[in-house]
């Protein structure tokens, strides 16, 4: 079976077009808790983020500067996992949450992060939250 040439540039026509931008299980060392041992010993996490991004006008494009990078949300985790310090596990999402939606091509932000290694007969406790582009 051919390829129609016609086709390869078309996109279905829609109003809003949204893509997701995903990092799954992004484990790290981080200070989170309100515990002494918390605040001195890095613990494990694990980071999901599920971001809504616009399109577009030009979805086919094949340039990087053109979409919402994963590489660079990495970046972001990193950066502000960095800075210290952080009682409250829904403090540290909403922190990147709002990192995220600094880039106005991205319309909604679901944040979850897990902290695995914190109740003995649970795999993991945590929070996650959704936050949208007003």
């Amino acid at each position: 079976m051919g390829s129609n040439p016609k086709l390869i540039h078309h996109v279905a026509d829609a109003g809003l077009r949204l893509r997701h931008v995903f990092v799954r299980d992004l484990e790290l060392k981080a200070l989170l808790g309100i515990h002494e041992h918390e605040k001195r010993d890095p613990q494990r996490i694990i980071v999901n983020i599920d971001l809504s991004v616009h399109e577009g006008k030009d979805p086919l494009s094949d340039d990087i500067s053109q979409v919402v990078s994963y590489e660079v949300v990495v970046k972001k985790v990193e950066k502000i996992i960095r800075e210290g310090h952080v009682n409250l596990v829904e403090t540290l999402a909403e922190r990147i949450a709002e990192a995220c939606l600094k880039d106005k091509r991205v319309v909604g932000a679901r944040v979850r992060i897990e902290k695995p290694d914190i109740i003995k007969n649970a795999r993991s406790v945590g929070i996650e939250i959704e936050r949208t582009r007003s």
